[in-house]
């Protein structure tokens, strides 16, 4: 354990505690951070501590999380000063799909307060941070919301768009629901409305550009990003139900692909864009280095290094036991759930026998360590959580080293507090079959 001793910088709270990693950054231009779990308030603190500095300091202007687009560019209204919200919490009410805790809850509310206050400090528009969405689940939210700009823009061109995306009419505009009827053959695929609805709103750019200004380029890129995710949405419930690893891929692909449109995007207003992810440690870790790899699976973390190569710098965390906010089953309310000791034979196991509980490394001091730098099982909670199944549902192969730049270790953590908790929330108490799961 000397190898590891010898790497560990302390998190404390204090200012200097990542002045170190700052240095380690350095030039790079995005920075991708993870987390465990969906649901810990540690991870979310300090990644919001370590973002806060990248935008204060080290030219940052982007956060780019893994949250659908329409309901992020709410909040980025919202942070730049262009909506009408009152509070970041209004702000972050879009966010009302299945988890609404990832994003509805005090810590997240915290930063979109702080970037706001920021933002007033720091006109014109062309200087300021954003807060955009990555994921493509938002079908139903990104039709309404390419309707409403063309409403705006081309009334004419609107209707056609109505009646293009009418397909989705006979069965609603739910993802899930879309692709459990094709899979049973009683809907058709509504993959040439989408691409059609696409092409004409990129042919017809020029046009809605002629009103000069940021906001004007803004407003246009939104609207087609809302219309790709259409088409990337539709194309991944199409897949979701076949199996395999296409709608995984899918997925990673489209949030990858719009990280790059991000920086191209806003590279014309000061040179070079310095973008912040923040997403699960699956997708942030590359997938080259853990079991996902083996199966064929790739992630942001991947494509990012392979994109942008030194530029990309990924950040993981770690937690050996505590508390976090998920639920049992897709759906289901949001609990406040013991999580269990990581197991013997885990990387979170080997990081618990440190001499300090909160520290952070970089991966390539373990390298000589044969035994840090060796695979290991790694523990993943998402938005479920089943302790009773842990081993099969939470853990996977991983090689630490090369999975990520830097592994942050918060030894025991609390769970993440929704803006609306429920009776499970609030009491806090595990299920009656903890730990057993009998």
């Amino acid at each position: 354990m000397e190898t590891l001793e010898g790497a560990l910088h302390p998190i404390t709270g204090a200012v200097e505690d990542y002045d170190d990693l700052f240095e380690l950054i350095g030039g790079r231009r995005v920075v991708l951070i993870g987390e465990a779990s969906h649901g810990t308030h540690e991870f979310y603190r300090e990644r919001a501590r370590i973002t806060q500095t990248l935008i204060e300091r080290h030219g940052f202007s982007v956060v780019a999380v893994e949250g659908d687009w329409p309901d992020a560019y709410r909040v980025d209204q919202y942070v730049t000063g262009a909506s009408d919200d009152a509070s970041a919490d209004e702000a972050l009410s879009s966010f009302r799909r299945f988890p609404t805790w990832m994003w509805r809850n005090h810590e997240v509310m915290t930063f979109v307060e702080w970037l706001r206050d920021y933002n007033a400090a720091h006109p014109p528009l062309a200087h300021q941070a954003h807060f955009y969405g990555l994921d493509l689940y938002s079908l139903r939210a990104s039709i309404e919301a390419v309707l409403a700009y063309l409403e705006k823009m081309d009334p004419d061109e609107a209707q056609r768009a109505r009646e293009r995306y009418s397909c989705f009419d006979h069965i609603g505009l739910d993802g899930q629901t879309y692709g459990y009827a094709l899979a049973r053959g009683v809907a058709d695929p509504c993959e040439n409305e989408v691409v059609d609805q696409l092409v004409e709103l990129r042919e017809r750019a020029d046009i809605y550009l002629s009103r000069d200004g940021l906001a004007a380029q803004d407003a246009l890129f939104s609207a087609e990003r809302n219309a790709l995710l259409v088409h990337n949405a539709e194309e991944y419930y199409r897949q979701m139900y076949r199996g395999g690893i296409s709608s995984w891929n899918l997925r990673d692909r489209h949030m990858a692909s719009t990280l790059e449109a991000l920086v191209a995007h806003l590279e014309g207003r000061r040179g070079t864009s310095k973008v912040v992810v923040w997403a699960h440690n699956s997708h942030v870790g590359d997938a080259r280095a853990t079991a996902m790899g083996s199966r064929g699976e790739l992630n942001i973390g991947q494509l990012a290094r392979q994109r942008y190569g030194e530029d990309a710098f990924l950040i993981g965390f770690s937690t050996y036991d505590g508390h976090v906010s998920a639920a049992s089953n897709w759906g289901g309310p949001v609990e406040r759930k013991r999580v269990r000791p990581a197991r013997v034979d885990s990387h979170e196991a080997l990081l618990h026998e440190a001499s300090i509980a909160d520290f952070w490394l970089a991966t390539k001091d373990l390298a000589p360590d044969e035994q840090l730098s060796a695979l290991r099982l790694e523990r993943a909670i998402g938005v479920i959580y089943r302790p009773e199944t842990e081993l099969q549902s939470h853990y996977f192969a991983a090689d630490l080293v090369h999975q990520f730049d830097v592994v942050m270790h918060i030894d025991r953590t609390r769970a993440l507090q929704p803006l609306e908790t429920t009776s499970l929330w609030d009491s806090g108490e595990p299920p009656e079959t903890y730990p057993s799961g009998l």
